[in-house]
C-alpha cells in the first residue's frame, strides 16, 4: 500500500504596510514633534505681552516669527532635498531649542525690544517643519517599500492622516500654551517647546526612515529647475495654504477676544477645539470620498463651506452660535488641508517634494502669525465683534485660490502628477482620480 505524501502549503506572506516599514515608533514621534511648531506663534505672543506689557510688540513679534519661517523654511526644505533630512533637522532642531530658551530669558531682560524681535526671527527661521518633511518621507516610503497594489490606498490614507495630525497640533498647540502659561508661568510654553524640540525633533531626525529620502552617491540627486517652483499651479496651492494660516490665526484670536469680553474667556480653548473634532474626522475619512470627486472640486466645495461657517461665526451673538459655526468650519477645513497637500504632492517638481511641502508649511505659519497680530490689533482698537469678521476674509482667500485652481490650473485626466518614472505616475494618478478602486 502506498502512502501519498502531501506537502503543506507554505504560509502566505502578508504584504508590508506603511506602519510595518516605518516602524511602530515613527508615528507617535512625528506627531509629538509637530507641537513646538504649532506652539511657537501663540507662545511667543503670550510671553512677550506678559514680559513687556505691550500687545503691539507681542503681535509684531508673532509676525516676525512667521517672517523668519516664510523666508528660511523653504530653504531648509531645499537643503533636505539636496543632502537629506537628517542633518538639516538635527541642526535646525538644536538651534530652534536654543532660541526658544533664549526668548524665555530675553523677554524678561533689560535688552531693547529689537533683541526680542531678533530672537523671534531666529525662532521662525530655525523651526523644523516636521509636518511637511514627514509627508515627503512617508511618500518616499510608500513608493519604494510597498507593493504597487497597495500604494494608491496608502498614499491616500497617509495624506488624510498627516493633515489630521497637523490640524490636531494647530488646534491643540495653543491650548497647551494656555495651560502652561496659566498654571506655571508665561515662560513655561517656550521652555516646554524647547524640551519637546530637543527630544522629539531629534528623535525624528535620527529615526531610520530619514535614510529613505537621503540622496546616495550611487544615485545622484536629479532635481527640476528651481523656476518650476514658481509656476501658477504650485503658487496657487501656496496661496491656499496662506489662507488656511490666516484662517487659524483670525479665528483663534477673535474667538478668544470675544469670549473674554462676554465673560467666557476660560472656554476659548474648548470652543476652538470643536473645530478640531470635525476636521480630524473628515481628514481621516478622505478615502471614502467618491472617485469622481476630483481634487479641484474638493478644494472648492470645502473651502466654500469654511466661508459659510465664518459668515455664521461673524453673525453669532453667543456661545451656542459660535459652537455651531466652529463645528461646520471643522467639516470644511479638514478636507481642504488634505486636498492642498495632495495637490502639492501631485505638482511637486522632480526632486523638490520637501521644498514644496515646506513652502506650504511656511505659508501656513506666516499666515497664522500675521493674522494673530492684525486680529489682536483690530480687537483692541475696534472691539472683538469687529475682529470676528476677519475670518471671513481669510476663508474668502482660500475660496479665491480654489477658483483660480479650478479655472486655470486643471490638467487633463491622467496628467495631474509629474514623476520620474511611469509606475509612480500611474499609482499617483489612480490615487487622486480613482481612490475608490482601492478601498
Amino acid at each position: 500500500m502506498s502512502t501519498q505524501q502531501t506537502t503543506a502549503p507554505a504560509p502566505q506572506q502578508s504584504s508590508p504596510t506603511l506602519r510595518s516599514v516605518a516602524g511602530a515608533a515613527y508615528f507617535p514621534i512625528a506627531f509629538v514633534a509637530r507641537f513646538p511648531f504649532a506652539m511657537m506663534v501663540v507662545g511667543t505672543l503670550t510671553l512677550v505681552v506678559s514680559a513687556r506689557d505691550s500687545i503691539a510688540l507681542g503681535g509684531l513679534n508673532s509676525a516676525v516669527v512667521g517672517l523668519g519661517s516664510a523666508l528660511v523654511g523653504p530653504l531648509l526644505g531645499a537643503a533636505a532635498d539636496r543632502i537629506g533630512q537628517r542633518p538639516v533637522i538635527l541642526v535646525s532642531g538644536i538651534v530652534n531649542s536654543l532660541t526658544l530658551l533664549a526668548m524665555a530669558a530675553v523677554a524678561f531682560s533689560a535688552l531693547p525690544d529689537a533683541a526680542v524681535l531678533a530672537v523671534g526671527f531666529l525662532i521662525g527661521a530655525s523651526s523644523p517643519q516636521i509636518g511637511p518633511l514627514s509627508r515627503s518621507r512617508l511618500v518616499q516610503l510608500i513608493l519604494t517599500r510597498l507593493p504597487s497594489h497597495r500604494r494608491a490606498k496608502s498614499l491616500n490614507g497617509t495624506m488624510g492622516y498627516e493633515s489630521a495630525a497637523d490640524e490636531t497640533a494647530f488646534v491643540f498647540g495653543p491650548v497647551v500654551v494656555g495651560l502652561l502659561a496659566t498654571t506655571l508661568s508665561p515662560a513655561a510654553p517656550m521652555i516646554g517647546a524647547a524640551v519637546l524640540t530637543l527630544l522629539f525633533v531629534t528623535a525624528f531626525a535620527l529615526h531610520p526612515t530619514a535614510k529613505v529620502a537621503a540622496p546616495t552617491t550611487e544615485e545622484p540627486v536629479a532635481q527640476a529647475p528651481a523656476r518650476e517652483l514658481f509656476t501658477l499651479p504650485v503658487l496657487v496651492i501656496v496661496a491656499g495654504a496662506l489662507g488656511v494660516g490666516l484662517f487659524f490665526g483670525t479665528v483663534l484670536t477673535s474667538l478668544t477676544a470675544f469670549l473674554s469680553d462676554t465673560g467666557h474667556g476660560d472656554s476659548a480653548g474648548l470652543v476652538y477645539g470643536v473645530m478640531g473634532v470635525g476636521s480630524t474626522i473628515l481628514a481621516l475619512s478622505i478615502t471614502l470620498f467618491p472617485e469622481r470627486f476630483r481634487l479641484y472640486a474638493r478644494w472648492l466645495t470645502f473651502s466654500s463651506l469654511m466661508l459659510a461657517a465664518m459668515l455664521a461665526f461673524g453673525l453669532a451673538g453667543g456661545l451656542t452660535g459660535l459652537i455651531a459655526a466652529m463645528a461646520v468650519a471643522g467639516i470644511g477645513i479638514g478636507p481642504t488641508v488634505v486636498t492642498l497637500y495632495s495637490l502639492a504632492a501631485d505638482r511637486s517638481p522632480q526632486g523638490r517634494s520637501a521644498t514644496v511641502m515646506t513652502m506650504l508649511g511656511s505659508a501656513t505659519i506666516v499666515g497664522q502669525s500675521a493674522a494673530s497680530a492684525v486680529t489682536g490689533a483690530v480687537a483692541e482698537s475696534s472691539g472683538s465683534q469687529a475682529s470676528m469678521w476677519l475670518p471671513v476674509g481669510a476663508a474668502a482667500l482660500v475660496v479665491l485660490a480654489a477658483l483660480v485652481n479650478a479655472l486655470a490650473c486643471r490638467t487633463p485626466a491622467g496628467t495631474e502628477i509629474s514623476a520620474a518614472d511611469e509606475e509612480v505616475l500611474e499609482e499617483a494618478r489612480r490615487l487622486t482620480e480613482l481612490p475608490s478602486e482601492h478601498l
